[in-house]
């Protein structure tokens, strides 16, 4: 058996039926053009993780039936069905078995469109429910290889939040950032009235020379960040970050925004460079920061950017309740959780 690969249940026989979870994240803390270690330009990203919403999938093989005969339910959720083909082709010939057909249900509650990895969460959730049901437990770099397959690009949401720099055109690991980012507290936000981005649609812009260097000179300094536990240096590079990032995307509110983060005390502000999420940025260890997080979420109403979901990116944090917090455009463009992209 190969190494990325293990039994997950010895002895259990062989059902035919699995089960597979992925989380989401919320929007890109760091991404551009990097240098991987030959000095081969590469794009990749930083994900900010996110706890709470996320893909669920059901897969039932059909024992007999040719590889083709493969059902998604919902019929839309092609990508998730791609990957459940690919997955089905390569756990036959993990296990020595024949490929076949069978079922893939996905449920998933997770906005489409926002930047927050819907699409690679459908994805990953098909491809562990296959997995499972071969009685395998596929490694991280195995389902990125199948995930990049199916999507021609994926999230690192198979790394279930580790902070990595990671190459999602081609599905590797660039750098391991370290154990955990710094603890945040998010105030989660949706700008563009939470409209969903067409990223197929957004212009490519070529990196130059100069635009690589300061993406490696934020990159380093992200790394400083982990290592230091320092939430202000992170807030500074995911500021950066999510400023170069206005150069496609262009949301009128980013300036409302870092003036925001700026009169709160927040220490920066991320933003999802394939889409419309945003988020605030605090230091837990700031002192007032219930009132910190009152008065952003008061600036946010008054300048019309509806507010999400404040959430810490650590456990064991009291959850915030207030009056303000709502989730318009998350009620109107998440999915329906018993129908089941970005």
């Amino acid at each position: 058996m190969t190494p990325a690969a293990r039994p997950a249940a010895p002895g259990a026989g062989d059902a035919p039926a699995g089960t597979g979870h992925a989380p989401c994240h919320h929007g890109e803390i760091l991404q551009g053009v990097f240098l991987d270690g030959d000095g081969r330009r590469c794009a990749g990203l930083v994900t900010l993780p996110m706890a709470g919403p996320g893909s669920h999938a059901e897969f039932v093989r059909r024992p007999g039936t040719p590889p083709g005969a493969l059902t998604v339910v919902p019929a839309d959720r092609t990508k998730a069905a791609r990957a459940a083909a690919l997955a089905v082709a390569e756990c036959a010939e993990r296990t020595g078995r024949p490929p076949c057909g069978g079922e893939l249900r996905l449920t998933c509650d997770v906005p489409v469109g926002l930047g927050m990895g819907s699409s690679t969460s459908d994805v990953i959730a098909a491809v562990r429910a296959v997995a499972d049901s071969y009685r395998l437990r596929l490694a991280p770099d195995a389902v990125a290889r199948l995930a990049v397959r199916a999507e021609l690009a994926c999230d690192p949401l198979m790394l279930d939040g580790r902070p990595v720099l990671f190459a999602q055109r081609e599905g590797r690991v660039l750098e391991v950032l370290g154990p955990a980012l710094p603890p945040l507290v998010v105030v989660g936000c949706a700008l563009g009235g939470g409209a969903p981005v067409d990223t197929l649609a957004l212009p490519v812009r070529e990196a130059t020379e100069a635009g690589v260097r300061d993406f490696e000179r934020l990159r380093t300094r992200l790394r400083r960040a982990v290592a230091t536990g320092d939430a202000h240096l992170l807030g500074q590079v995911a500021t950066a970050s999510a400023r170069r990032g206005q150069q496609v995307l262009g949301h009128p509110e980013f300036g409302a925004l870092t003036a925001i983060s700026r009169r709160v005390g927040a220490v920066g502000v991320q933003i999802a460079h394939s889409g419309a999420v945003a988020g605030v940025l605090f230091d837990p260890a700031a002192p007032g920061l219930r009132h910190r997080v009152r008065s952003c979420l008061r600036a946010l109403d008054a300048h019309g950017i509806p507010a999400t979901r404040t959430f810490p990116t650590f456990g064991n944090f009291p959850a915030f309740h207030h009056h303000h917090q709502r989730d318009p455009e998350w009620t109107s463009t998440s999915r329906s959780r018993s129908a089941g992209r970005t």
